[in-house]
């Protein structure tokens, strides 16, 4: 437990893959991370870090052996802050998610869980064992900009994630044939937003965006490192995104701001 945690931060993405040296090929190419070997414990295996111009802003794993077998594609995981893991995913079981994995200290680290929300969205909570720093409002180029949940019934979904980080609604854009498109935050910027799957989304889930400088040359790197572009260019208010995917199946979204 960590008191000084504040909850429903973004505060960590991580790969899982299939192929490791692969995803580190790519997304270095695409994005210009780095990527830093980290240990807590010399016994055990490195975790490796990507690095965003020095800054540590999520990690790679193998994609576990069971997810393997059961067809599950590389994928992004998206990190919620809490003051107390166990709190929160009891919370969270107690109102229809599914707990995947944890809670489980990581030495040095913190406290982790991982769940199912009540329509099957993967997420993550992690009290940290040491102070972080906040959220910048202004995310750096490289870094998440936004958080989009795709899901069954976006009311029920806000109903369960409200209740459980404290996120607030933004405003609401009526996006036609797929209803209404919901913005989120903590009271400051808007995090993500929430709205109906459209039938080209098999199933409930979380899409990260990463914020590029330069939409076009990062799709044509997408491209040329075995990804695919899914949707897009797309105009949205104040910029541009596109929706991709890499060459193991994970799926991201580029956005790009005008200045």
């Amino acid at each position: 437990m960590s008191p000084s945690t504040p909850l429903g931060d973004f505060v960590w993405y991580e790969l899982l893959a299939i192929d490791q040296a692969r995803a580190k090929s790519f997304y270095t190419a695409v994005l210009g991370w780095t990527t830093e070997d980290w240990q807590s414990d010399p016994a055990a295996d490195p975790y490796t870090m990507w690095m965003n111009r020095g800054t540590p802003l999520g990690g790679i794993m193998a994609l576990p052996e069971g997810a393997k077998a059961a067809g599950a594609p590389s994928h992004w995981l998206a990190y919620v802050s809490t003051p107390d893991t166990n709190a929160t995913l009891g919370k969270a079981t107690g109102t229809g998610a599914k707990a995947l994995m944890g809670p489980m200290d990581v030495p040095t680290v913190g406290r982790i869980a991982v769940l199912a929300d009540p329509q099957g969205a993967v997420i993550a909570i992690y009290t940290p064992a040491n102070e972080r720093p906040a959220p910048p409002d202004e995310p750096p180029i490289g870094t998440v900009s936004w958080h989009e949940l795709a899901t069954d019934d976006w009311q029920k979904a806000w109903t369960f994630y409200s209740g459980l980080f404290g996120w607030k609604k933004g405003e609401a854009y009526d996006m036609g044939p797929i209803g209404t498109y919901q913005l989120f935050g903590k009271g400051g910027p808007p995090l993500g937003a929430v709205y109906n799957r459209p039938p080209e989304v098999p199933v409930s889930n979380w899409l990260l965006y990463f914020l590029v400088a330069d939409l076009d040359a990062t799709l044509d790197k997408v491209r040329a490192n075995g990804g695919q572009v899914l949707y897009g260019p797309l105009d949205v208010p104040g910029g541009k995104v596109a929706t991709c995917m890499d060459p193991q199946g994970a799926a991201f979204a580029l956005h790009w701001k005008q200045a």
